[in-house]
Parts: C-alpha cells; sequence; structure tokens
C-alpha cells in the first residue's frame, strides 16, 4: 500500500517534470531558462518530503503523547527535524542561477 503511494507520487512527479521540459523545449529553451523549473524543482519536492516525513512521525507522536505526556518534548524534536527538507529546498533553490 506504502509503495503505491509513492510510486503514484513519484509517476505524478516525473509527469509534470516531463511536460514542464516539452514545453520549455518547444520555445527554445536555453540553461538560463530551465533555472526557474529547477527552482520550483528544490522547493517542490523538499516540500514534498517534509510532508511525507511528517505526516507518518505526527500520527507516532501523537500516540505517543497519548501514552504518556513526558514524551511530548522528544516528540516534538522528531517532527520538526523533516522540516530541515524544506530549509534545504530552499536554500538550493538560491543557489540555482
Amino acid at each position: 500500500m506504502k509503495n503505491a503511494k509513492l510510486f503514484k507520487a513519484a509517476l505524478i512527479v516525473a509527469v509534470v517534470v516531463m511536460a514542464t521540459l516539452a514545453f520549455a523545449a518547444e520555445e527554445g529553451a536555453t540553461v538560463a531558462s530551465l533555472a526557474p523549473i529547477g527552482k520550483g524543482l528544490a522547493i517542490g519536492l523538499g516540500l514534498l518530503g517534509t510532508g511525507m516525513a511528517q505526516s507518518a512521525i505526527g500520527a507516532a507522536a501523537v500516540g505517543a503523547v497519548a501514552e504518556d505526556r513526558r514524551n511530548f518534548g522528544t516528540a516534538l524534536i522528531f517532527f520538526l527535524i523533516p522540516e530541515t527538507l524544506a530549509i534545504f529546498g530552499l536554500a538550493f533553490s538560491f543557489l540555482i542561477n
């Protein structure tokens, strides 16, 4: 079940990337004109990974806190760790010229 969802997400991303590149190639795209696509992919895929990670971690964190309230701090830290993917995606988008 989880592999099917991952496959569907990867397929959607691949179709969007290929369609974007196809439209860009029609207009005689250069490397400079593909930079916005790279920036969008860096941010978008970083956020997609963050969302997928936090969905599983959030459910586990709520369960752990429901069992014992002392687990709140640890659960919060583990819930916030995937946010670095979004931050890295944003940072790398600034590096693309």
